[in-house]
């Protein structure tokens, strides 16, 4: 492939490659598409797990010779990602409460200094006043967000600094971004460009589907033939597993099932100490150990080729979160099964998890009043509130995309585009619109568990592609319910109007329904003939 990447002060292209892949290697089709326009412009890269998405940031590193940052969201994924690129040549280091005040300051010393490759660090240390002093004075040419799902998935209340890596991109000129992830919905895509600020975006959605893995669902009745059914999948199951659970004590309810049933295996949530954590994931990742229960916790990182098993006790809150885990299995390319095993009372349960309140009204107009006589960094406003900084970064992510605060270099102020008034009311609206999305993806979920038809043709359809027939690797297709979608009179990513939800966008087409997610009512699920042949739902 020829050069598309001018080199500055680097090296060139195909020695890049070399460098990174190995000799005799030549780039995949999604790290050929990233790298061919990231010179010029922002990008999100949806690619699937094993497109070696890590392999593109490295690659342009080298090229450019200026300083990239890794925006990851997991102390333990910088770890393994630092020293694979120290693995390939290039001088890396983190930033993270894992290391000592030190050790930070020498490797942002040495990012100002031009003596670092890449620096790896998680949002939250990416909003220090300390850490974006640093590296102003740095030639940072290229900023990373891996696992830019997180910006959708966390950003709103879990981790909200995730909402102001644009404003630190802002601050630092502007360089070049690059967002990454395994699996996005046309929703989550959207969000994604939207927070980052990418200026002029490529966004590039590479084939999602991981053909290996077989996919199933099965109802049960009560808790009791729940477990007794995960217990089963796990001990029929030769190799690695992973059982994910909702919540912290099913993990450990479900880990002491496994360990009667004969299958001891690991417990992992984010109640353990850090050190029990990663204890944990290393036995797992060097296959020390072959089962661990789970929450959604685990997973990013954990790169181990040969797991033949993820089991859900439980349906995940979103399709999207789904199809992530479900992506940790059978990354060898040999046969391994997906199965969620549900029961009534967990879509209750999924509401529940996702209902997030936000900071109250009362917190929202402390930070406006803090602001009103001028500029403040995240420092003094959190002292001047009497906030926590987690409150502030929260109150701040939602005043600012009502237009309520603006982020000047750093320094945080309020506008003059709306009252404190009018501030408070479109956050409440933003809100209930967003509640009203939370809601259509859990019921999306339930969709998805309950379907008849082709379950890949449903996951991957909502990542906006077209498979209208079955897939044959299924217990739909096993039983023969899957239908095929021919001619369909609409198509995944079709933008359209509906006369009482008003404009939406075709996210799944199955061959007597229709899932479309609309701007203020999240995904709608619709009857296909009813709502085309009335002309209900129109192209637009």
């Amino acid at each position: 492939m020829p050069s598309t990447l001018p080199p500055v002060r680097g090296v060139a292209l195909d020695d890049a490659v070399a460098q990174v892949l190995g000799p005799d290697a030549t780039l995949r089709e999604a790290q050929r598409d990233a790298l061919a326009g990231l010179a010029d412009h922002d990008t999100l890269l949806v690619a699937r797990t094993g497109a070696g998405k890590s392999a593109v940031y490295a690659i342009a590193t080298l090229v450019a010779r200026r300083l990239t940052l890794v925006v990851s969201p997991l102390v333990a994924l910088q770890r393994d990602q630092a020293q694979s690129l120290r693995e390939v040549g290039l001088r890396a280091a983190t930033v993270s409460s894992a290391v000592s005040t030190a050790r930070q300051k020498q490797a942002l010393d040495d990012a100002a200094a031009r003596r670092l490759d890449v620096l790896l660090l998680a949002p939250e240390q990416l909003q220090r006043t300390v850490v974006l002093d640093a590296l102003r004075v740095a030639d940072v040419g290229l900023v990373v967000v891996d696992e830019a799902h997180c910006v959708s998935e966390w950003g709103h209340d879990f981790r909200p600094d995730y909402l102001h890596v644009g404003s630190a991109v802002r601050a630092l000129g502007r360089p070049r971004v690059l967002a990454m992830t395994a699996t996005a919905s046309a929703h989550a895509r959207d969000e994604v460009v939207e927070r980052l600020g990418l200026d002029r975006p490529r966004v590039l959605v590479h084939d999602a589907d991981r053909p290996n893995i077989w996919l199933g669902a099965h109802p049960t009745a009560t808790e009791g033939d729940q477990d007794a059914r995960v217990v089963e999948e796990v001990l029929a199951t030769e190799g690695a597993a992973i059982v994910y659970a909702r919540t912290r004590a099913r993990t450990e309810e479900v880990a002491a099932l496994l360990d009667r049933g004969g299958r001891p295996a690991l417990v992992y949530h984010a109640g353990l100490p850090a050190k029990e954590r990663a204890r944990v994931q290393d036995a797992f990742l060097h296959g020390r150990h072959d089962t661990v229960v789970a929450t959604s916790a685990f997973g990013m990182g954990v790169d181990r080729a040969d797991v033949r098993l993820v089991v859900h006790v439980g349906p995940p809150p979103s399709l999207d979160a789904y199809y992530q885990e479900v992506g940790r299995a059978g990354r060898d390319g040999e046969p391994a099964r997906a199965v969620v095993v549900h029961r009534p009372a967990d879509t209750a349960l999924n509401r529940y998890l996702r209902s997030g309140g936000g900071p109250r009204p009362a917190t929202l107009q402390t930070v406006l009043v803090s602001l009103a006589d001028g500029p403040l960094d995240r420092a003094a406003l959190v002292d001047r509130s009497g906030l926590g900084a987690r409150t502030v970064a929260r109150a701040l992510a939602e005043l600012q995309q009502v237009g309520a605060v603006r982020d000047d270099d750093g320094r945080w102020a309020g506008t003059d585009e709306v009252t404190g008034r009018e501030a408070l009311a479109a956050v409440r609206a933003a809100r209930e619109r967003r509640a009203a999305l939370d809601e259509s993806r859990v019921e999306l979920v339930r969709t998805y568990t309950d379907t008849t038809d082709c379950r890949r043709r449903l996951l991957l359809e909502l990542l906006g592609e077209h498979h209208p027939d079955p897939c044959g690797r299924c217990d739909s297709c096993d039983r023969g319910t899957s239908t095929p979608v021919q001619d369909a009179a609409a198509r995944p990513g079709q933008p359209v109007r509906h006369e009482q939800f008003g404009d939406g966008t075709v996210s799944v087409v199955e061959a007597d329904r229709l899932t479309v997610l609309f701007d203020e009512h999240g995904y709608v699920t619709l009857d296909a003939a009813v709502a085309l042949d009335s002309a209900l739902l129109t192209p637009r």
